[in-house]
């Protein structure tokens, strides 16, 4: 073989490799979506519970904290709601947001993607609970 062929070969590789990564990398960000939109569907059944106990969703204020700890002044509270000590985090490592009265529903769960900002597209586009 000639130095101009194995240059050939090296440089078909690399082509080939870097489609398959993209792919992988495109699947990974995908992956992490729909965790992300999982774990929000698991914290509305979470406080859909809170809410038959109590008689109401947590306010904006007392936030996602109210299903692990007693907020003051809630009666019926029977928690801890969320099975683990802390609140989960999106699988970027961010906090969702959380808000109550939701613009379009008694609460709204947010996670503002890879970037952790409002608004974005692709990897970087928010996942909302409704």
């Amino acid at each position: 073989m000639t130095l101009i062929e194995i240059l050939v070969v090296l440089v078909l590789l690399g082509i080939v490799m870097a489609i398959v990564a993209g792919n992988f990398i495109g699947q990974g960000e995908e992956a992490k979506r729909k965790a992300a939109a999982l774990e929000i569907t698991q914290i509305g059944s979470t406080l859909d519970l809170y809410k038959l106990e109590v008689g109401k969703y947590p306010t904006t204020q007392e936030g996602l904290q109210a299903l692990i700890t007693a907020p003051a002044g809630v009666n019926n509270w029977n928690g801890p709601y969320w099975k683990k000590p802390t609140l989960p985090k999106d699988p970027w490592g961010n906090e969702y947001k959380y808000t109550s009265p939701g613009a379009k529903m008694p609460y709204e769960i947010i996670s503002y993607g890879a970037d952790g900002k409002e608004g974005g597209d692709a990897a970087n586009k928010d996942i909302t609970s409704y």
